[in-house]
């Protein structure tokens, strides 16, 4: 017992380096993408997103919702999807479970 202990910790400084070796680009990449795309936006982006769904709300009432194209329509799906996964995934982490809240 006592043996494979040593062995294990004498193969400990090994398993780390190798990964810190493996993890070290895979890091990389994720704070590349997360400088871009996890800031929030900035005060300059705010009176342009609010013109595109003004725009957006525009199109939907003169009937042009019709007219999109189909790669445009699975791309708004597709975005739509995404922002209510994010929405019941923090519903699930703020009321602590998958099942119900705590009443």
């Amino acid at each position: 017992m006592a043996q494979a202990v040593q062995k294990l910790v004498a193969k400990v400084p090994s398993l780390l380096s190798a990964a810190v070796t493996y993890s070290k680009p895979r890091l990389a990449t994720f704070w590349y993408y997360a400088r871009v795309e996890l800031v929030p936006p900035s005060p300059a982006e705010i009176p342009k997103a609010i013109e595109g769904a003004s725009t957006l709300i525009k199109s939907f009432q003169s009937g042009r919702l019709g007219q999109i194209t189909v790669k445009d329509a699975v791309r708004n799906g597709l975005v739509a999807t995404e922002v209510l996964m994010w929405f019941y995934i923090g519903e699930c982490i703020g009321k602590g479970g998958i099942i119900g809240y705590d009443v």
